[in-house]
């Protein structure tokens, strides 16, 4: 338990000293966002994900320092490494999709237009090969009302990269309000990790916890209101946390469970053939009025009809339905 408080508590203090450092490192380098939800849309640095995944993988390999040379384990460091290796991959391949922002600098438009539906989750897959190269996980898999079928060399061929691509990219769906990504990251996290710790699977919780510290440290700074934006960079990065934690602890059906809100978040998006936005209208005195009326997209559309909301709440709220559905995991 001691590794794991160390682990955590080390990524949190290299991300606030990281987040810190790098938000007006950022900005004067023109990789902003338009925080659109204030009343002067102003340009805060964007691309969170960066001192995030820093954070978490300086946290990854103090843990596995502690394992070599203090415990004498190395039979699962392999699979760490290829866990930090996928998670610094799909961080990269977010902040690409962050660069975009030359209409924004110049004040043409109001959102990047950022990569293309088509290109996320296609380059999202060789973020996957250090995952499928190493064989990590096992390859039976119990299904309901079909019970355990070993998938043999199809698990880390072909679930692994799905499992990859579906959760940066479901990630990716929900946002766009001061600490709504980062907070929701930290309530899943933790469940995670402690549903791995109670599992008895050490190398997923390190996982796990290292992000809460790396996520805790940077919301100081992307709680409303907001020095920083989180960016895809985040949200990928996020996703690819959550499949390498959940593929290494075997605990698939408990990252389902946790990934709901963002499974009926595609199943919502899915309505409006991907074109809706989670973002609402701003009123004057700083509430948010749903963008569709009572037509239904998003989480965030569902929330901000039950009243007259600020994006503080509206954060909130997202926050308590993860809340939910980790206690709905336990339970």
């Amino acid at each position: 338990m001691w590794v794991l408080i160390l682990t955590f508590s080390l990524s949190l203090m290299v991300s606030l000293i990281l987040t810190k450092s790098m938000i007006p490192f950022l900005k004067k380098n023109n990789i902003i966002a338009l925080d659109l939800h204030k009343k002067n849309k102003p340009r805060l640095s964007n691309s969170g994900g960066i001192p995030v995944s820093l954070s978490i993988i300086m946290g990854l390999m103090f843990f596995i320092a502690l394992q070599t040379f203090v415990f004498n384990k190395t039979d699962q460091m392999v699979y760490l490494f290829a866990s930090v290796l996928t998670i610094l991959l799909i961080t990269i391949i977010g902040f690409f999709d962050d660069l975009n922002s030359s209409d924004v600098v110049q004040g043409k438009k109001k959102i990047r237009k950022g990569l293309k539906k088509w290109q996320k989750p296609l380059f999202a897959i060789p973020a996957a090969i250090p995952l499928m190269v190493v064989n990590v996980g096992e390859t039976t898999m119990t299904l309901p009302l079909i019970g355990p079928i070993n998938f043999g060399i199809l698990y880390p061929i072909v679930l692994i990269p799905i499992g990859v691509v579906c959760t940066a990219n479901a990630i990716n769906m929900l946002g766009g309000f001061n600490g709504s990504e980062a907070g929701m990251g930290v309530i899943y996290s933790s469940f995670l990790g402690l549903y791995a710790l109670y599992h008895g699977e050490l190398v997923a919780s390190a996982i796990f916890f290292s992000t809460v510290g790396a996520l805790i440290g940077f919301l100081k700074f992307n709680w409303f209101p907001a020095k920083i934006l989180s960016g895809d960079s985040l949200t990928y990065c996020l996703g690819a946390v959550v499949a390498a934690g959940v593929i290494i602890g075997n605990m698939e059906r408990a990252g389902i469970i946790l990934m709901m809100p963002f499974i009926i978040e595609f199943l919502l998006k899915l309505r409006s053939k991907f074109t809706a936005s989670c973002l609402g209208k701003l009123r004057k005195n700083g509430k948010l009025d749903p963008p569709y009326g009572k037509n239904l997209y998003s989480w965030a559309h569902i929330i901000m009809n039950l009243g007259s909301l600020t994006e503080k709440q509206v954060t909130v709220v997202l926050i308590t339905i993860q809340i939910i559905f980790g206690l709905l995991l336990f339970l």
